[in-house]
């Protein structure tokens, strides 16, 4: 792996004309949950609102309330200004939301499971949209609970390609994994060097599936869908987990040693896996036995592939920064110290993020929207933040019954980024979706930054930046 590449002057400062502006209006900002002085008269005391004075409101959609809100997914290319978002409980399925206009975002479209009150579970998880063959489709991961309707049904996949025609819309296909029920998740839908496009999801066991994207929307026979699985290493310090594998994952070509990567959190920590070989994945390094650490929630690395910004789903902890290059480089088996860490408030706890080097903007839940700076992986610093959540300190969901009302798993859930105009997308379990614009940010391209243009967004015309294409194979064909 390459060295980071070297920072220019200009580069630096504007990164330091951004932290400046977020530490003055970080002096304004409210103090700790709960402590005085920390919400402006009239506001309960422990409820964070309002921003920072370089983020801007764009659009605000409730969607249902308590806990009905999970992740979402915004479409990329100019032509289609549409976003989805995955919605639970009573509501299991998807909304689509129109963004043809930023002054009047609004709901277009909403589908559900068949007989939704007669499933019980999470609903909708996480959803992905992909291009395949110049047809647009979106994958909804949905989980219901073992003993209740479709408890073997992964996700279902739309045909969205009519839209804004919302009567073309079709379930084309719905994925199943009967041997481990419980549904999907989380999902990564990857544009692969071989020019074929996978989708990898979490199931109940200790790996996760992998699925070709165009046999599952070609063929019926649904034998044929599956062609892989991403197994989680066995440790020493994991085994305790059972059948626990994978809960978040991140996949990426590396240009610099033309290899296609997969990121994944799960028990024990952070693996980085060599996928060239979709069907022989090779176990390259790992993050195991850091302080603090039994199992790894989410797991991107930036544009380079060297540092890895890496979360753990507890209360207190923070964002860790890890330099992955001594592993790479297999000067060490595993990598256990972070270079770097950052919080919003150490009484809270962060749920996921995108990363678009230097910024790593992230939903976090309590906090909503933040977003920080790892310029310096050494020392992030926040650059803008605006609270969604509006809620009252541990009074969230997640974990055992007796945790009810007393976790800060609320609010702002999951989190997009549309690179081309910088258009940030969150989705807040309590309130709604939400949609934001930044000072200074107004898209991005990793050229821009001397980096490699790699980040969670794929180009399925294409493929990866860097990969050569198949030879005598059109792109994303089977």
């Amino acid at each position: 792996m390459r060295s980071m590449p070297v920072r220019r002057t200009a580069v630096a400062a504007l990164g330091v004309s951004i932290a400046v502006v977020a530490m003055s209006a970080a002096a304004r900002a409210q103090g700790a949950p709960g402590a005085p002085g920390d919400a402006p008269p009239g506001v309960l005391p422990g409820v964070k609102i309002g921003g920072s004075p370089n983020m801007h409101l764009v659009g605000h959609i409730p969607l249902g309330g308590y806990f009905r809100v999970m992740d979402d997914e915004i479409e990329q290319d100019p032509t289609r200004p549409y976003a989805y978002v995955s919605q639970a409980r009573d509501r299991p399925g998807f909304t689509i939301i129109d963004l043809r206009d930023l002054a009047n975002v609004k709901v277009l479209y909403h589908w559900s499971i068949e007989q939704p009150e007669l499933h019980q579970g999470l609903g909708g998880m996480d959803g992905k949209y992909f291009k395949l063959n110049n047809r647009y489709y979106y994958v909804q991961s949905l989980q219901f609970s073992p003993g209740t309707p479709d408890a073997d049904l992964g996700a279902v996949v739309a045909d969205v390609t009519g839209l804004p025609d919302t009567t073309k819309i079709r379930i084309v296909a719905r994925l199943r994994d009967a041997a481990e029920p419980g549904g999907f998740h989380n999902t990564f839908i990857y544009r692969h060097s071989d020019g074929h496009i996978y989708l990898v999801t979490t199931v109940n066991g200790p790996h996760t599936n992998v699925y070709d994207l165009a046999k599952v929307v070609s063929t019926p026979d649904t034998a044929q869908w599956k062609v892989s699985e991403f197994p989680v290493p066995e440790t020493e310090t994991n085994s305790r987990f059972g059948r626990f594998g994978y809960h978040d994952f991140y996949l990426a070509y590396d240009p610099a040693t033309h290899q296609d990567k997969f990121y994944g959190a799960g028990r024990g920590g952070y693996y980085v896996y060599d996928i060239s070989n979709i069907k022989q994945p090779k176990l390259i390094t790992s993050i195991t036995g850091s302080a603090g650490i039994a199992f790894g929630h989410t797991f991107t690395p930036d544009p380079t592939g060297r540092y890895g910004i890496a979360e753990t789903e507890y209360e207190y902890a923070p964002i860790r920064i890890f330099d992955l290059q001594p592993g790479l480089q297999g000067k060490v088996q595993t990598i256990t110290r972070p270079v770097g860490a950052w919080t919003p408030d150490w009484h809270d706890l962060v749920h996921n993020h995108e990363v678009r080097w230097p910024f790593v903007f992230a939903s976090s839940y309590e906090d909503g929207l933040q977003v920080f700076s790892m310029y310096d992986p050494t020392h992030p610093v926040t650059v803008g933040w605006y609270y969604t959540c509006q809620c009252t300190h541990e009074h969230g969901f997640g974990g055992p019954p007796a945790w009810e009302g007393t976790s800060v798993m609320q609010g702002a859930f999951g989190i997009d980024i549309r690179n081309r105009d910088g258009l940030i997308m969150i989705s807040d379990s309590n309130t709604g979706v939400w949609f934001f614009k930044m000072d200074g940010f107004n898209g991005w391209n990793g050229h821009d930054w001397g980096m490699p243009n790699i980040s969670s967004v794929q180009d399925y015309d294409h493929g990866p930046e860097g990969a050569q294409a198949p030879a005598g194979k059109p792109a994303a064909m089977p």
